[in-house]
């Protein structure tokens, strides 16, 4: 009896040990679904869908207690659940990235920093805002903050940094909207007038124009003391209350320079332009100096916008005019101005402009014939305070200015177009006050060319033309006016200069 009792007991003994191994595999599970609770998502959970806590739902036994199978307590081996459980489908998440309060460092809440002021050295500080700390660590600036304004050419005087604020406009004024962008170049003499009223003005031209003659005194008081966007309004209320178009009432009303002037007046700066620059290629002959004047003085905002204008006027691309009138290193200069692509932030690099000041020596002075093309690439592309350094490192190498070097190895147009950067790099209004005087210099006046200067100026920097002006001739722009026009025209341009600023 007891070795049949021996062996019951061991086949019992060894049954239950069967279980063993399955409670030890159980128990592991737990711990390698823990694993996934480190990882980016946790294991989401079924909670009472239909199964209780084990995997499948338990089995009462198929044959009885003592079938061919031992009783088992699950098909599968209980498990505390499927997943780990969850509060909801997706576990609540710390971000993957810190959330910053400031996308960009300096930047507003918005998903991008608000842009850079677009134009020139105008003495308002770099190029880009100042940047608090916040994503990014604090940097300091790739390019130390520029004084002054570079070595001043030969008979011009060192441009002086304008004016911020204007009498009357506000510090939200940006000269010549005609253009469409905010762009502070200069001491405008002409801003928006205070008080403004677009349809009392088109009722003053109205009564000026009717009857016999034109009262011009009339025309100037309106139309030369308000803003180009200004005359548009007055344009579309005249329209509105009379049913007529101002512009060719104008036409049929004035005569001679004067009509010349208002009609400038009233075109939008952009067509205005495009108008000059065609009909400076229209016909036999080129005008080069007009082609100089206009492109290598404006921004690349208003190129692009004469390029529009251009287009829209006469059905042909401004490049491909300027292109079929001009010829050789001098058209190259005018394709790589046409473009607008010129640098516009206030950045300076010391030691790239020594770098390119050696460039340019050793592209001109130092070797037989020149390498024109490394002139225009420097020239046409930098921006305005770093051609300054460049200006004053040739200065230092070669102990003479740069103007000496293109006059020595360029002639031709390309010659006065490169002088003419160099001459707005380095003093802008002086350029134009040298432009002004030859206009009116000798017999006679180019009045096509003063209409072109005084119009495009007066929303711009005409305050500091005069004071350099003044400064190179020894006389006023207005006595000079004075002593060369007559009449409302005359009395047009300097209303234009004075303009209605105050200053």
């Amino acid at each position: 009896m007891s070795g049949i009792q021996d062996v019951i007991e061991n086949k019992l003994t060894g049954r239950g040990g069967n279980q063993q191994p399955q409670q030890q595999h159980n128990s592991s599970q737990p711990s390698d679904m823990n694993n996934y609770n480190n990882q980016g998502y946790q294991q989401p959970s079924y909670g009472n869908a239909g199964y209780n806590q084990g995997g499948y739902p338990p089995q009462q036994p198929q044959y009885g207690g003592g079938g061919g199978y031992p009783p088992q307590q699950s098909g599968y081996p209980p498990q505390q659940s499927g997943y780990p459980p969850q509060q909801s489908g997706y576990p609540p998440q710390q971000p993957g990235y810190p959330v910053n309060e400031m996308p960009y460092p300096g930047g507003q809440p918005s998903g991008y920093p608000q842009p850079p002021g677009i134009g020139f050295n105008t003495g308002m500080g770099s190029g880009y805002p100042p940047q608090q700390p916040s994503g990014y660590p604090p940097q300091q600036s790739s390019y130390p903050p520029q004084h002054g304004a570079g070595h001043p050419q030969q008979g011009y005087p060192p441009q002086q940094p304008p004016q911020q604020h204007y009498g009357g406009g506000g510090s939200n004024f940006y000269p010549n909207q005609g253009f469409g962008q905010p762009v502070m170049l200069g001491t405008p003499s002409l801003i928006p007038a205070p008080g403004f009223n677009a349809n009392q003005d088109a009722e003053t031209l109205r009564k000026a124009m009717k009857g016999l003659g034109c009262n011009n005194a009339k025309v100037v008081s309106v139309l030369c003391a308000r803003t180009n966007s200004q005359r548009q309004e007055i344009a579309r209320a005249f329209k509105v209350m009379y049913g007529k178009d101002l512009i060719k009432d104008l036409k049929s009303e004035l005569s001679g320079d004067f009509e010349d002037l208002i009609l400038a007046l009233m075109d939008q700066p952009a067509v205005y332009d495009a108008k000059q620059l065609h009909k400076a290629m229209e016909g036999l002959g080129t005008k080069e100096s007009v082609l100089i004047e206009i492109m290598t003085s404006r921004t690349n905002q208003q190129i692009a916008a004469v390029r529009d204008a251009y287009r829209a006027l006469y059905r042909r691309e401004l490049e491909k005019d300027l292109i079929g009138e001009t010829s050789g290193y001098f058209k190259r200069l005018l394709i790589s101005l046409c473009a607008g692509g010129r640098d516009e932030s206030n950045g300076t690099d010391p030691l790239r402009a020594n770098q390119d000041a050696r460039r340019l020596y050793s592209a001109g002075e130092k070797r037989l014939g020149t390498d024109e093309a490394m002139f225009n690439s420097i020239l046409a592309s930098q921006n305005f305070s770093q051609l300054r350094l460049v200006f004053d490192e040739y200065q230092k190498v070669t102990k003479h200015p740069i103007e000496k070097a293109i006059q020595d190895e360029f002639s031709g147009d390309v010659r006065d177009g490169l002088l003419a950067v160099v001459a707005v790099v380095r003093n802008r209004p002086a350029y134009f006050a040298k432009l002004l005087h030859d206009s009116m210099k000798g017999l006679g006046t180019r009045d096509n060319d003063l209409i072109r200067l005084v119009v495009t100026r007066a929303e711009y920097d005409m305050v500091d033309i005069r004071s350099n002006f003044q400064t190179l001739f020894k006389t006023s722009l207005e006595n000079m006016i004075k002593g060369d026009c007559s009449g409302a025209y005359k009395d047009g341009l300097i209303a234009l200069v004075n303009g209605n600023s105050g200053r």
